[in-house]
């Protein structure tokens, strides 16, 4: 038990630790262009890397991709690049996702 507390406390420190260097010594300054330039491209990069695995591999399915979370990555990609609006991607691949499980015969398990 003590092992876990342990490494609960030096995660913690470190994650203040990181947050401190960003906010605390550098927040009263401006940060130089090209930093805001590579920050701006966090999200874009982390979301991909988050959302991809459980496309291609789902645990759902034995780590076998399916036609269903295919198209629903798919559709999600296609409306969001043609509305600009990521509500309506969201929306458009759940919508698919959930037509393509129950077209599929997934969604029953």
């Amino acid at each position: 038990m003590t092992q876990v507390w342990t490494i609960i406390l030096v995660l913690g420190a470190a994650t203040y630790l990181v947050r401190l260097s960003f906010l605390g010594l550098v927040g009263d300054r401006p940060l130089p262009a090209w930093l805001i330039r590579h920050l701006r491209y966090t999200a874009v990069a982390v979301l991909p890397g988050l959302v991809a695995p459980l496309v291609l591999w789902p645990e759902a399915t034995g780590g076998a991709p399916d036609p269903a979370r295919l198209a629903a990555a798919a559709v999600t990609l296609g409306v969001g690049l043609w509305r600009k609006s990521v509500l309506w991607a969201m929306g458009a691949g759940a919508a698919t996702l959930y037509a393509g499980l129950a077209l599929t015969g997934w969604a029953t398990g």
